[in-house]
């Protein structure tokens, strides 16, 4: 007997699943993600140039940045090298450290005020050249400096010398500009140059700490890369891509795109030339750089240091790095020819990206430096471009006086990282609601699971009913979704969407359960993928599920620890109520109203009754709850404000309803001088204001008008009688 043959088998086709896919700047486009190298990620980010506080402008980067490196690494998990870089030479930075010193010593050896005096005039004559040659947000800052200035100078004549130098750090900008015009040149030191940006570079890593953005695997520092940047330009002059004058170094842009495997201004093409831009990108301190270029298209490798700049030796004479070279250095010799990723704010496009792109590809004389550029979108504040003139420029330090880390990441997830950002009070608003939604749910689950997990952990193996099962289906089409938006560009907002849509999914299966058939398990496990999706978006979460107690404690082992004894004063003060009830005892419902209200709270404890149901019990945290309490008396406020000012409206309404009585009702119209110039001998209009006749149809109208005032004017005549 032949034996039987195992019968065939054969896979389903594969389904079309979603890959990781990034827009990508260099096609303007989504674009697969491919790392070159199998699951390593080279990964480049443009850091800050540090010379003044860090704002919200840079918030929209790092975090955005942080977010995107959070899901490639810990979702995607991408085996990810993130460099960041810190802008420590530059133009920026020399003037602001000069001016700072060079105002420093002069309110040191002050010792007329005569001459003090005099300087803040001359300032002002600085202040007011060109000044209505000025875009519009700078007039109004330099308006506001003048004024400034103006009201100094005035105080001088009355006041002592000590009160004068205290009084002068109010201006100290315009006038750190002005000194800055004269003695530029005697700050030799080049130390003078290095303590601003350790200052600023430390203040940057402290609020890149407050918003949990993850410190980069390496950092790079230019005073650290100068002889690396000369060794650099000197392969791109070997190239034929750059070439010496007058002590400085320039990127020979017209030598670099005549090459067939070279394209200048592969970001950008259509910027190609645009000298305003081109210019910025050179600095502040370039003066006479037209002269010694082949074409205003060239721009900066090394520049010639003038007396008052720092400087380093080099082949060309004393000098140091143009700002764009910076990064295609720094980049290079920490990550190699090849970058996966090269990330920065929107605004670095063109010039600076660009010419990063174009400076390492002449280096290497390859093609391709950059594999994808990441551009996180613009910032605004309140609908208008952030400036210090409109004043609506927002340090890092004061958005976090009004908003937690947490709620400012939210805002962020909230839309997409490409797009322009709006900084506004709506936006805060939906991202406060999108964390109450979280956090309540989460207090809802350990609610319901904390009395049943641990001691009867069968009851979650319990045969599943209806509802159960389509919860489930709910939960499964949530990850599907989550996995689908994270795959197309890192989709954060598609991501929260779906997350609403599986809470208000639980959220309607505990209101229709009873506590003893709630399925613990499976509204656990939801709870534990939510908050390892937020974990993912680098918010802080608990230990197990939500977010923590704390604000600066991601632990959950108070609430593990005081749970039990809350269950049983909970538990207690039910069966008190009950018997109060059963009593009439208003004395002791109050006594547990005040536990409730007043006790708990202040202990960070919030207590929910509901009727036939076990009161519910959530460890918030007294800074929640007391966030909460102001937010409710706010509103309380707010609503009692507004209904005083309808009273107050309605009253005025009334009074000059009455008053209107008292008016003859000949003299109605004659009253309305605005609308009517010319009455007949009842008052009624015949001619409007602009000369036009009062047309039959609108006298009929004033007419009936003018009868019902009649009617309300002989009434009040009638009261006055009456008295």
């Amino acid at each position: 007997m032949a034996k039987r043959s195992q019968p065939a088998w054969s896979s389903d086709k594969m389904s079309d699943t979603p890959r990781l896919k990034l827009f990508n700047s260099l096609t303007r486009k989504k674009e697969i993600f491919i790392p070159k190298n199998g699951n390593k990620v080279h990964w480049y980010s443009c850091g800050p140039t540090v010379y003044d506080a860090s704002h919200m402008g840079h918030a929209r980067s790092y975090i955005t940045f942080d977010i995107l490196r959070r899901v490639l690494k810990d979702y995607f998990h991408y085996d990810v090298e993130y460099v960041m870089n810190i802008t420590d030479i530059d133009d920026k930075i020399i003037k602001r450290a000069r001016q700072l010193h060079l105002f420093e010593e002069y309110v040191k050896t002050a010792t007329d005020k005569q001459i003090v005096q005099k300087d803040i005039i001359l300032a002002l004559g600085d202040l007011k050249k060109d000044i209505e040659q000025m875009d519009p947000d700078k007039k109004v800052m330099t308006l506001k400096a003048i004024e400034k200035l103006t009201s100094i100078s005035q105080l001088i004549e009355g006041s002592s010398l000590d009160d004068i130098k205290l009084a002068l750090n109010e201006i100290k900008d315009p006038l750190g500009a002005y000194l800055d015009t004269l003695n530029s040149e005697d700050v030799p030191d080049n130390s003078i140059f290095e303590s601003l940006p350790r200052f600023w570079e430390s203040n940057f890593h402290s609020n890149m700490s407050s918003l949990n953005i993850l410190p980069p695997d390496k950092l790079s520092r230019v005073s650290e890369y100068v002889p690396e940047t000369i060794a650099y330009i000197e392969t791109i002059i070997k190239n034929g891509y750059a070439y010496e004058s007058n002590g400085s170094v320039y990127f020979d842009v017209a030598a670099f795109d005549s090459q067939p495997i070279h394209h200048y201004a592969k970001l950008v093409p259509e910027a190609y030339g645009d000298s305003k831009s081109l210019q910025d990108g050179e600095g502040d301190l370039t003066t006479s750089a037209v002269n010694e270029k082949r074409s205003p298209n060239d721009f900066a490798l090394w520049k010639k240091s003038k007396k008052g700049e720092p400087w380093w030796d080099s082949p060309w004479g004393k000098g140091r790095p143009g700002w764009h070279i910076e990064c295609s250095v720094m980049a290079s010799c920490i990550l190699g020819q090849t970058l996966d990723i090269h990330t920065g704010g929107i605004d670095l496009k063109f010039p600076h990206h660009d010419n990063e792109i174009a400076q390492a590809e002449a280096y290497y004389n390859n093609e391709e430096w950059v594999r994808y550029f990441l551009h996180s979108g613009h910032l605004t504040i309140s609908g208008c471009k952030m400036s210090k003139s409109l004043k609506n420029f927002i340090t890092i330090e004061d958005a976090l006086k009004n908003n937690t880390s947490r709620q400012l990441r939210l805002a962020f997830l909230l839309h997409s990282w490409k797009d322009t950002l709006d900084y506004s009070e709506s936006t805060m608003e939906s991202a406060m609601a999108c964390e109450k939604l979280l956090n309540e749910f989460f207090l809802n689950v350990k609610n319901v699971t904390r009395r049943n997990y641990v001691d009867k952990l069968a009851i979650g193996y319990s045969k599943w009913l209806a509802s159960e099962i389509e919860l489930s289906k709910k939960f499964s089409l949530c990850k599907l979704n989550v996995h689908a938006a994270l795959c197309d560009n890192i989709d954060t907002k598609a991501v929260l969407e779906a997350i609403r849509e599986c809470i208000s999914a639980c959220n309607v299966y505990l209101r229709d359960c009873t506590s003893s058939a709630i399925n613990h398990m499976l509204l656990l496990d939801i709870a534990k993928y939510i908050t390892e999706i937020l974990k993912v978006f680098g918010i802080k979460t608990a230990d197990e599920i939500g977010f923590p107690v704390s604000e600066g404690n991601s632990s959950n082992d108070v609430e593990t620890i005081v749970t039990p004894y809350l269950n049983i004063l909970s538990d207690f003060r039910d069966s008190v109520r009950a018997i109060a009830r059963s009593i009439g005892s208003k004395d002791i419902l109050i006594l547990c109203d005040k536990l409730r209200d007043e006790t708990l709270p202040d202990n960070g404890v919030r207590l929910e009754d509901a009727d036939g149901k076990p009161t519910a019990i959530k460890f918030v945290g007294r800074e929640a709850i007391l966030r909460e309490k102001k937010a409710k008396a706010k509103a309380e406020a707010d609503k009692l404000a507004e209904k005083e000012k309808k009273k107050k409206e309605q009253d005025q309404a009334r009074a000059k309803k009455e008053e209107l009585k008292k008016i003859h009702p000949k003299d109605l119209f004659k009253l309305e001088t605005d609308k009517y110039s010319e009455f007949d001998e009842n008052g009624l209009p015949t001619i409007d204001s602009q000369g036009n006749k009062i047309s039959k149809g609108l006298t009929k109208k004033l007419q009936k008008i003018q009868s019902t005032h009649a009617a309300q004017h002989k009434e009040y005549l009638e009261s006055i009688d009456k008295i």
